[in-house]
């Protein structure tokens, strides 16, 4: 069931995730699918509902610091740069964890995936439930993620107890994630770009390669990927026959001869080409096309997470 984030809607989601139930939310990345990130079993639901193989850990989401020490061990000053300057907001933090938090969430690893989400309602949501909660994007593993409530439904309505509406999402790409061990590491690029973190951090090293034992969500070869085929072209390099037959994805201008086009950002702007990125993928999706071509993006800002997902999706 979709309803719009009213107090008493909150309060009945804050209630289902306390109970052990699911709850579909929105961040300012994607929606997420959510459970209490202590529950075990309410965990465990997250990964029957999606799909998802045991082994892909989750990011818990928080809603201030004294629910941070609810899951983590320690916090090194680094960590507390950057929580400064980027939460709330779209920067995950992997750090120790506590006992209290489930082997299922971490999958089995010794650190677990940390966020303050800054969407006003996410926020309302983890206060009201009074725990940390657990989830990755609200899709069926593998698949497109969602950035508005009725891609949600469409995939997961029958396996969710409720669906918080709070419109389109504003990044539309899911979180950076750093890893802090003895140096910053960069797991997964995404709505917060290298360049930001450097003007903190100075050099952060980077280890966003695809693998098959992933340490955080979004490491996987393939992910994030629409059921129709799609592949990385510029418009020159695709068959003038070929085209009729195909979608594409542009990024600032529309090229001749393809069935149907959808362009990101006509500015050529990178915020707006990554918020529309999941939705003009959703709608391609569903058109029944031979094949889906992406073109390449400028790989600078949040160019590297749009290039990241449209890559993993072709893979």
């Amino acid at each position: 069931m979709v309803v719009p984030p009213t107090p008493a809607n909150l309060e009945r989601a804050a209630q289902i995730i306390c109970s052990g139930g699911l709850v579909a939310f929105p961040t300012e990345t994607v929606y997420g699918l959510g459970a209490n990130a202590l529950d075990a079993t309410a965990v465990a639901k997250i990964f029957e509902a999606k799909q998802r193989p045991s082994f892909d850990p989750l990011i818990v989401h928080i809603s201030d610091r004294e629910m941070l020490q609810q899951v983590v061990r320690e916090v090194p000053a680094v960590a507390e740069k950057l929580m400064a300057r980027f939460w709330p907001g779209p920067l995950t933090l992997v750090l120790p964890k506590l006992e209290a938090v489930p082997g299922i969430v971490t999958a089995g690893l010794p650190t677990v995936a940390v966020r303050m989400p800054a969407h006003p309602v996410a926020q309302a949501l983890i206060r009201k439930a009074g725990v940390p909660i657990a989830a990755p994007s609200a899709n069926p593993f593998g698949y497109l993620s969602p950035t508005r409530a009725e891609h949600v439904e469409r995939m997961l309505g029958h396996r969710v107890d409720l669906i918080l509406d709070g419109g389109s999402t504003l990044f539309g790409v899911e979180s950076t994630i750093v890893l802090l061990a003895e140096k910053p590491v960069l797991l997964r690029h995404g709505a917060v770009p290298l360049e930001e973190l450097e003007r903190v951090l100075g050099t952060v090293a980077l280890q966003v390669e695809a693998s098959e034992k992933p340490l955080v969500p979004g490491q996987l070869p393939q992910h994030y990927a629409p059921r129709t085929p799609i592949r990385i072209a510029a418009p020159e390099e695709v068959p003038s026959a070929l085209r009729k037959r195909v979608g594409y994805l542009a990024f600032r201008e529309v090229p001749k001869g393809f069935k149907v086009v959808k362009v990101l950002s006509p500015t050529g702007n990178l915020l707006e080409a990554a918020a529309h990125l999941f939705e003009a993928l959703h709608q391609l999706d569903r058109l029944g096309l031979e094949a889906i071509y992406a073109e390449p993006i400028p790989e600078v800002g949040l160019g590297r997470a749009i290039m990241d997902r449209l890559r993993r999706a072709s893979a």
